[in-house]
């Protein structure tokens, strides 16, 4: 079997660009929806919406690799990095490096990506972490650098990488492309190319994945000229088993159409993600105007609780538990003021007795009421 790296044409990437035009159009227009809608919002909502997205990126780009992080934890962290009031909260080195990663790829696309870059990122991602010969710099192990599933007597190799004495050759050329093909190819493309092209050299002994994603983001972000803001690590830990799937596939061909129109999908599934944030931020402050002298204290705390968890509220729903876990109300009072909110309309009410959640009650698009769970779909 010989992987993309070993055929004669690498890194020669090819796909069909007539069947990304309409992606690549429609991811430009959803940009510019996106920079219209943050246009309505206060600069404090806007520095929220960047907080928690890059924050859940953060979180998400973790969780792929199996490294699961404090969300709160990371909210802090990214608040520092852009300046910005905190709490004195504890902060891990895992979460401040995967942190300071995600601001710097928000701040400084602009920049040319160079080895030094690259090298900096690997080493804030694998802060006090033990057991590794190479941090902060291209790996040098003799051994073959291979994914592997199964059992120890009988792997299965999914993929084998640059061996370690080609990878500065090849990131060099790799580094060359990606920065002089910043206005030659469209922005899905480019993002796509360029993690398949990062991941099939696997230049780092650990971290690859991340940072590879990452540049994924950047190349977005350089193609449009400004800063994106996208879950796109979010949505590709929802299709993990596709993505890698596609990743493995990929890592045998230089024709990698297929590839590329699965990344593009994912990128637009990410910027819809995006847009219901900023949709949910824009609807917070209509919502507490609209039930401003109607509610208590108690139930003001436990709504903006619910706002703070982001558009897929609590996992499960807001149980009577929950609520007084919060307020400190008896379990009468919860209920009355549970059934109170559900009276009013700020909450949506599902199951009965034990199995009883509720769920913040916003309009759609249309005007229509709908939970914050209720997922978006694509024409």
């Amino acid at each position: 079997m010989r992987w993309n790296w070993q055929l004669p044409e690498w890194p020669q990437f090819s796909y069909n660009p007539e069947t990304l035009r309409l992606n690549e159009n429609e991811f430009l227009h959803g940009s510019g929806l996106l920079l219209g809608a943050f246009a309505s919002l206060n600069e404090g909502d806007i520095d929220q919406i960047r907080v928690d997205l890059l924050s859940d990126e953060a979180l998400e780009t973790s969780r792929i690799e199996g490294e699961l992080l404090d969300r709160q934890s990371l909210q802090s962290s990214v608040r520092r990095q852009f300046g910005l009031p905190t709490d004195s909260r504890k902060v891990s080195p895992a979460e401040q490096g995967i942190a300071q990663v995600m601001v710097d790829v928000y701040l400084n696309f602009e920049e040319a990506l160079t080895s030094e870059k690259l090298c900096v990122w690997q080493q804030l991602l694998m802060k006090r972490r033990f057991g590794l010969r190479d941090v902060g710099r291209y790996r040098t192990t003799a051994e073959p650098m291979q994914i592997v599933s199964g059992p120890v007597h009988a792997p299965k190799v999914h993929f084998e990488a640059v061996p370690s004495q080609n990878v500065a050759k090849e990131m060099t050329e790799f580094l060359g492309w990606f920065n002089d093909s910043r206005h030659q190819v469209p922005a899905l493309a480019r993002a796509a190319i360029s993690h398949i092209y990062f991941e099939s050299i696997h230049p780092f002994e650990d971290g690859n994945g991340r940072i590879g994603r990452a540049i994924a983001e950047l190349a977005l972000s350089q193609s449009l000229g400004k800063p994106v803001l996208l879950a796109l690590s979010k949505t590709i830990s929802a299709r993990k088993k596709s993505y890698y799937a596609q990743l493995e596939q990929a890592s045998r061909t230089l024709e990698i159409s297929a590839w590329v129109e699965f990344f593009a999908d994912t990128v637009l599934e990410a910027q819809q993600q995006a847009a219901r944030q900023v949709s949910f931020i824009v609807e917070k402050a209509r919502f507490f105007d609209r039930y401003r002298g109607r509610i208590n204290e108690r139930q003001e705390k436990v709504l903006r609780r619910l706002f703070a968890a982001g558009p897929d509220g609590f996992e499960g729903g807001l149980s009577s538990g929950n609520y007084q876990s919060i307020t400190q109300a008896s379990p009468a009072t919860a209920t009355r003021d549970l059934e109170g909110l559900v009276e009013i309309g700020a909450l949506a009410k599902t199951g009965e007795k034990r199995g009883t959640r509720y769920r913040l009650h916003l309009p759609d698009k249309s005007g229509r009421a709908s939970a914050p769970d209720d997922k978006p779909t694509r024409p």
